[in-house]
């Protein structure tokens, strides 16, 4: 299916990719990148603008509103052979899963967007992840080996976006795996293993990053830890600090020595008590910052000066408000963007109480905003 945009792309002097690393540099840009996070499935199923136009997933509304490209290669960093995904029971309202974590989640039966309600996991001792760590986390298993030829055929050199390595997750994923009370539980009873967790998952990115690194020139690193609520990270502070960091630093130094000094994390939630920890173990950016569980991005962007970077950061909540509350809001972010190493977008999936006339408000407010003069 060819894809027609229903807007035009932004005007520009730059390539997306000059601009992205400008902008992120705090060097001079012709103007804002443009770029969003994505939409809930339910968008596609109930905004005509999506249905109408057969759009039905991010990949295709960001060819459809035309914005910036910008991309992430990906490794198989994790679980190789995952588990299984298969239904163990329903029940009338709702049916019983295992996802490919091994964890058993109770999902609704009409399938409609929530948070799964974790029931069980596949790991909660040594001995399960003993096994489990054999099985699934073989740092030899033929599946790992990256298409180096296929990759720079894909993603050539002289590209004109901005191109992302995905340095995975050091102790999000394992949450996943675990659920966050056995994660919580965990740390405690089973520290060591634990830790083995987090050893784990660093080799297996330093093993993808040792591949590509020498034959691909990336211009960014990208991860993910969702270990963050509203009311701070669901580990303590220390056990980031001397767990997590240490496995950050080495994969920053393999990232630095090949010329990659930008790296965000996706984390939502408040991020406020570990960040200066991401920021020692090398990554300075934040991506795609959720304001009401944590700040206005202004808030910490003055606290760490240059030294952070936000992506994102656009209160989801002021566009369900309307184009007065979505006005005032994207007024508080010109400061930001004009100072560089911002670049504004709903800070996670657009939600569908967003009304699809607003949102097409907030594309042409942005663009007449941070888009060149």
């Amino acid at each position: 299916m060819s894809i027609v945009p229903i807007r035009p792309k932004w005007k520009g002097r730059m390539t997306d990719r000059e601009r992205f690393n400008n902008q992120m540099h705090y060097k001079p840009f012709d103007r804002c990148f443009n770029m969003e996070f994505g939409y809930w499935d339910e968008n596609f199923k109930t905004w005509p603008i999506f249905v109408e136009n057969n759009i039905k997933n991010n990949w295709e509304a960001d060819i459809f509103f035309n914005f910036d490209r910008i991309e992430v290669v990906y490794g198989n960093i994790w679980m190789s052979p995952h588990f299984p995904s298969k239904v163990i029971r329903e029940t009338e309202t709702t049916k019983i899963l295992m996802n490919s974590d091994g964890l058993l989640a109770e999902v609704p039966r009409d399938g409609h967007d929530t948070i799964p309600h974790y029931l069980k996991s596949s790991i909660e001792t040594p001995e399960d992840w003993k096994r489990c760590k054999e099985e699934r986390f073989r740092r030899d298993d033929p599946a790992r080996k990256v298409d180096i030829e296929a990759l720079k055929k894909r993603h050539p050199d002289d590209r004109d976006y901005p191109l992302g390595v995905n340095c995975g997750s050091m102790i999000g994923k394992i949450r996943d795996m675990l659920t966050f009370e056995g994660l919580a539980y965990a740390c405690y009873d089973y520290p060591d293993m634990v830790e083995d967790m987090v050893e784990t998952c660093c080799v297996l990115v330093e093993d993808f990053l040792d591949q590509v690194l020498p034959h691909i020139s990336f211009d960014f690193a990208a991860g993910w830890e969702d270990i963050c609520f509203k009311n701070g990270p669901i580990v303590t502070v220390d056990f980031f600090k001397n767990v997590v960091m240490p496995s950050y630093k080495r994969i920053s130094k393999k990232l630095k020595t090949a010329g990659i000094d930008l790296w965000y994390i996706d984390c939502d939630g408040d991020v406020r008590p570990i960040l200066p920890y991401f920021l020692e173990g090398g990554v300075n950016c934040l991506f795609p910052y959720e304001v009401n569980s944590c700040a206005h991005p202004a808030e910490l962007l003055n606290e760490f000066g240059k030294d952070l970077r936000i992506m994102g950061g656009v209160d989801k909540m002021e566009l369900a408000k309307g184009p007065e509350a979505i006005k005032a809001y994207l007024e508080t972010l010109v400061p930001l963007v004009e100072r560089g190493g911002y670049i504004p977008f709903c800070d996670h999936r657009c939600p569908p109480n967003v009304k699809p006339e607003d949102y097409l408000y907030y594309l042409d407010l942005k663009e007449k905003m941070f888009g060149m003069k």
